[in-house]
C-alpha cells in the first residue's frame, strides 16, 4: 500500500516554539521503517515546512492510507486535515495517532477520521504488518527538509529516543499519562547514533539524565566506538546538582546543552507540583552547568494565582542563577492529569479551542492579575532576562551573528503574538 504519513503545521493561533525550533518528526521516522519493512511505499509530509496545499499531495501521492500525528493543539488541524483529504480522496482511510490521541482519544471524533491509533502498534496492525523489527527510524527524508531541522542554536539537528515515558510523577505532566518508563540498552542507542550523519543530536527523552551507571556506559561506548557529537538533553535538577562528575564526562563527550525543569522559584510551589527537588537543586543544577561550560536552557511554571511581586521574585532569581534563556510556561491544567477537573471551571480557553492549548496562552484565569496584565508581566520578564545587554553579547559572541539573528527573530514573532493577547485581553 501506499501510505502518506503527515505531521500538521500548528494553527496560526497557536504561540508555539516553531518559531525558534523546527525538529524531525522521529514518530513518523520510526513509523516508516516498519512500514517500509513491511512492503509499503510510504512518504513523509512536513507541512510545517511546506508551502503548497495538503491537497496537492494528497492528488500526487494517491495513497491509500494517510496517517497524521500531533498534539493537543493540533486537534482541529488535524480534523481540517482529515476533511481536505476526504474531499480530495474519498476513498482514502485517514488514521490519527501521536501522544494526545494515546490518552484522550475521542477529541478526534470526526466522520472524516476512520481510525484514531492510541499506540503505534494499532497502526501496525491496521497496515497488515507482521515485520515489526526494525529497530532504527528511516532516515531517509526527502534532502529538501533534512538540513531546515534545528533547536534555537543546534543547527542540522537529528533526534534520537533512548527511553520512553518518564521514571517520575510530578503531578502537573501529562508525559506520565502516556507509557511506563523503559530505557533501550545503551549499546543499541550508539548503534543508532552510528546511523545519524548530523552532528547536532538532540535526545528527546523525557529524562535523559536519570540512570547513573546507564550514562557512564553511554559515554563509555561514544569513548570506544569515537563518536564525535553534540548533544541536547532533558534534565532534572536535583541529577545535575548531585552528579557532578557525570556531567563533566557527558560534557568530554559533547553534551553542550541541558533542558532543566527549574519549574519554580519557591519551594512551596515545587512541592505542591510533586517534583520532589529544592530550591538548592536548582541553584547548583544551573551553577554545576555553568562550571562545566555547558548551556542551561531553564522551564518555569508561571502560577495563576501570581501577582507582580511573584513575577518580579522570579526574575531575581533568574539574575541571581545569570539564567540566559528560559521557557516561560503558565500552569495549565492538561487533559489527562488531575489538574484538568480542578480547573474545569476557571477555564479561559474552551476546551473546543485546542490550538490555543500550547502551554503558553493562559488556558485558565488567573487569581490576581488581569489577563491584559499577566501577559504583559510575561513578555516583560522575557525581555528583562533574554535581551539584557550583557546575554545580548554572550549570544553573538558564543553562536555568531548569523545564528543570534535567526533566533531573534523568531523570539520577535513570539513577542508579536504575546502583544496581541496585550491589546485584546
Amino acid at each position: 500500500m501506499k501510505i502518506l504519513l503527515i505531521r500538521p503545521k500548528p494553527h496560526r493561533t497557536t504561540i508555539g516554539l516553531q518559531s525558534v525550533m523546527i525538529c524531525e518528526p522521529l514518530e513518523l521516522m520510526t513509523l516508516a521503517a516498519v512500514l517500509r519493512a513491511n512492503g509499503h511505499t510510504v512518504t513523509i509530509l512536513d507541512m510545517i515546512l511546506e508551502r503548497k496545499p495538503l491537497a496537492y499531495f494528497v492528488r500526487g501521492e494517491a495513497p491509500d492510507i494517510v496517517g497524521i500525528t500531533g498534539y493537543i493543539s493540533h486537534i482541529g488541524v488535524i480534523k481540517e486535515y482529515a476533511g481536505s483529504v476526504k474531499a480530495t480522496n474519498p476513498s482514502v482511510t485517514v488514521c490519527v495517532g501521536g501522544v494526545h490521541a494515546a490518552v484522550c482519544p475521542g477529541d478526534f471524533a470526526d466522520t472524516n477520521i476512520d481510525y484514531v491509533c492510541r499506540s503505534a502498534e494499532e497502526f501496525y496492525g491496521f497496515a497488515g504488518c507482521s515485520d515489526l523489527r526494525p529497530r532504527f527510524p528511516d532516515r531517509n527524508l526527502p534532502n529538501r527538509y533534512t538540513k531546515k531541522y534545528y533547536y534555537l542554536f543546534q543547527t542540522h539537528c537529528a533526534l534520537l529516543k533512548t527511553s520512553f515515558g518518564c521514571p517520575y510523577g510530578c503531578n502537573f505532566c501529562f508525559c506520565k499519562e502516556i507509557a511506563p518508563y523503559a530505557a533501550r540498552p545503551v549499546v543499541e542507542v550508539v548503534e543508532e547514533l552510528l546511523t545519524i550523519p548530523q552532528r547536532e543530536v538532540y535526545i528527546v527523552d523525557d529524562d535523559f539524565l536519570f540512570d547513573r551507571e546507564r550514562l557512564l556506559e553511554f559515554c563509555e561506548q561514544l569513548e570506544a566506538r569515537n563518536i564525535r557529537k553534540h548533544f541536547l538533553v532533558y534534565g532534572r535538577a536535583d541529577f545535575i546538582a548531585a552528579n557532578g562528575d557525570v556531567i563533566e564526562r557527558l560534557r568530554d563527550n559533547g553534551l553542550t546543552a541541558v533542558i532543566v525543569g527549574l519549574e519554580s522559584a519557591n519551594q512551596d510551589e515545587l512541592d505542591a507540583y510533586g517534583k520532589r527537588t529544592s530550591l538548592d537543586d536548582n541553584i547548583a543544577a544551573v551553577k554545576n552547568l555553568k562550571k562545566y561550560g555547558i548551556e542551561c536552557y531553564a522551564t518555569v511554571i508561571l502560577g495563576l494565582n501570581w501577582d507582580k511581586a511573584d513575577f518580579d521574585r522570579l526574575y531575581r532569581f533568574l539574575k541571581s542563577l545569570d539564567i540566559v534563556f528560559v521557557n516561560l510556561q503558565p500552569f495549565t491544567p492538561m487533559p489527562g492529569t488531575p489538574y484538568f477537573d480542578l480547573y474545569r471551571d476557571r477555564l479561559l480557553i474552551p476546551y473546543e479551542q485546542p490550538e490555543k492549548w500550547d502551554m503558553a496562552h493562559l488556558a485558565a484565569r488567573p487569581e490576581k492579575l488581569s489577563v491584559r496584565r499577566y501577559y504583559a508581566q510575561i513578555v516583560r520578564l522575557y525581555y528583562k532576562i533574554t535581551v539584557a545587554p550583557k546575554h545580548a553579547v554572550y549570544m553573538f559572541r558564543r553562536y555568531g551573528f548569523w545564528r543570534t539573528i535567526k533566533l531573534s527573530a523568531g523570539a520577535l514573532r513570539i513577542t508579536l503574538q504575546y502583544a496581541a493577547k496585550i491589546i485584546r485581553g
